[in-house]
């Protein structure tokens, strides 16, 4: 095993790029276990966005930043971006980590450091601190740092990981409610899956996969949330930022302490992120305002849902689409999509997804993204939406053309859920495959790749590769891997083949194939689009 420190800004990126991706495969799963403070089911949704923020927040150029950089960035990201308790609970975890790290000495001393300072600073931060949450896994996992009797930085990591599995499972002992709903403590569930992030990233050995309701102990039948709800709670989520003096911070809190419950005031040299459960939502804004100036004021109403549902805005059901490409871009609006881009080397967020399905006005809307790892950043859109009052619906599109696909049904007149039925059985029947050229060398399920050579895909996979020494030889190996994906994606059969050729695609490439095609399946339909997508030559889809 190697050391973990020192390491580079690419580092702290690729690790903000695995703990968000993680997130956003657990994100339902955590939802579900959401039965503590509030069963509001939003602790996974909370902790991916705040991810998303941390991400959003690194600085590019990784070669001309430092990790210091890029770690301060991270804390200030998470800070601004913390969405709920949990979201603000992280963001003091991963401020007291960076602490520790930033103290430098020995690699391995720098992880115990680490692990204690993120637990004392969540503690810190929680003004009625309550076992069988995250900070009982977060103490367990500094705990465990520190008893750990080596000198390899990883291996530490490791035992503590390992610990913070054991600390998870015991915290339905350490709560009534917990307990009897059956689950793990969210919150808690959300660290184990950063943590696990975490080490895969720094080691490259994933862990097995684990359910937290497996690791619940004793296991029982989760109840209906609403069995759960404690009867004369609190019946306001407040969060606000604020930038104010230190000094009027724990006079701040004193007030904030006597309004309501869940209180958490984390930051620091004038800029603090409040989070606190109340009945009386004026008066935790009114004590910011004398504290200083708050901004980015959010409140959530923890009552009836159908309240939410009432505010609905006006009109039918809209579609909101990923777009690959300029070209796709204007065929998607033509269809009557609200359209976000996702230009070369970036991929919207779920921000930028919310703010479009609120453009549509729409009461109900569909969201079509374009890509696997796209589906968490919807279904987290989705999610925010839904607190709005606006119903989404998340069509699992996984290439550009099934969103094509499920466009060319969509009939704005039919019911809404059967039009979401109508879409995503579309999208499903839409076998697709691609034509790209390799960028570096890597193992593949069709041999070894290299620069230059170029990549038949056929699903999420790469089904073929073809040298191409020059620009002419690349040409005419362009053709040859399309012919050979179109040949392996009508081998089941089908009915119509949809080329969407790429911005560097040669002119002739779209004919071509059409010419192909007519000889060789003379039964199908073909439509060639001029995507103008980055990066894919040519994208196919067969229905």
């Amino acid at each position: 095993m190697t050391s973990v420190l020192p390491f580079r800004a690419a580092d702290v990126r690729r690790a903000a790029e695995a703990a968000l991706a993680a997130l956003g495969r657990t994100r339902a799963e955590i939802d579900s276990l959401n039965v503590y403070p509030v069963p509001d089911r939003d602790t996974g949704t909370n902790l991916y966005l705040t991810a998303e923020a941390v991400l959003a927040a690194l600085p590019e150029g990784a070669e001309t930043v430092d990790a210091a950089e890029a770690l301060r960035a991270a804390v200030r990201g998470a800070l601004l971006g913390a969405r709920g308790s949990s979201g603000v609970i992280v963001s003091q975890l991963l401020r007291g980590a960076v602490e520790g790290l930033s103290e430098g000495g020995p690699a391995v001393e720098a992880v115990r450091r680490a692990l204690r300072r993120a637990s004392d600073a969540a503690w810190a931060a929680v003004a009625a601190p309550v076992e069988g949450t995250v900070l009982s896994v977060a103490a367990a996992v500094a705990k465990a740092a520190e008893s750990v009797q080596a000198d390899d930085p990883l291996r530490v990591l490791a035992e503590a990981v390992r610990e913070a599995h054991e600390a998870l499972a015991r915290t339905p002992e350490q709560m009534e409610l917990l307990r009897a709903a059956g689950v793990v403590d969210s919150g808690a569930r959300g660290l184990v899956v950063l943590l696990d992030s975490l080490l895969e990233t720094v080691s490259g050995v994933a862990p097995p996969p684990v359910s937290a309701r497996e690791e619940a102990r004793p296991p029982a039948l989760p109840r209906p949330a609403h069995d759960l709800l404690p009867e004369g709670g609190p019946a306001f989520e407040v969060m606000y930022l604020l930038e104010a003096d230190d000094d009027a911070v724990e006079a701040l809190r004193e007030q904030l302490a006597g309004l309501g419950d869940s209180l958490l005031v984390v930051g620091g040299e004038g800029l603090w992120n409040v989070h606190i459960h109340v009945d009386d939502v004026g008066a935790a804004v009114e004590a910011g305002i004398r504290a200083g100036r708050p901004y980015r004021i959010a409140v959530t109403h923890f009552g009836d849902q159908r309240a939410r549902a009432a505010v609905r805005p006006a009109g039918g059901h809209r579609v909101v689409a990923i777009s690959a490409g300029p070209g796709m871009t204007s065929l998607l609006e033509r269809a009557g999509a609200v359209v976000v881009p996702a230009p070369p080397g970036r991929r919207p967020s779920s921000a930028e997804m919310l703010e479009a399905v609120r453009r549509t006005g729409a009461a109900d809307v569909i969201l079509l993204p374009h890509h696997r790892d796209l589906l968490p950043v919807a279904e987290a859109a989705a999610v925010e939406a839904r607190a709005d009052g606006i119903r989404v619906a998340v069509v699992p599109t996984t290439a550009a053309v099934q969103v094509l696909s499920a466009l060319a049904v969509h009939d704005p007149g039919r019911a809404f859920g059967e039009d979401v039925v109508a879409m995503t059985a579309a999208a499903r029947a839409t076998r697709h495959g691609g034509v790209t050229v390799s960028t570096r060398e890597a193992l593949t399920m069709a041999g070894v790749c290299r620069p230059g050579d170029v990549l038949g895909l056929l699903g999420g996979d790469i089904g073929e590769v073809r040298p191409a020494a020059d620009a002419t030889e690349r040409e005419e190996a362009v053709a040859l891997v399309a012919q050979d994906v179109l040949d392996r994606l009508l081998g089941p059969g089908g009915e119509l083949v949809t080329l969407v050729l790429g911005e560097e695609a040669e002119a002739s490439l779209g004919s071509r194939l059409q010419g192909y095609l007519a000889a060789r399946h003379p039964e199908v339909d073909v439509t060639v689009v001029e995507g103008g997508q980055p990066l894919y030559l040519l994208l196919v889809g067969v229905e």
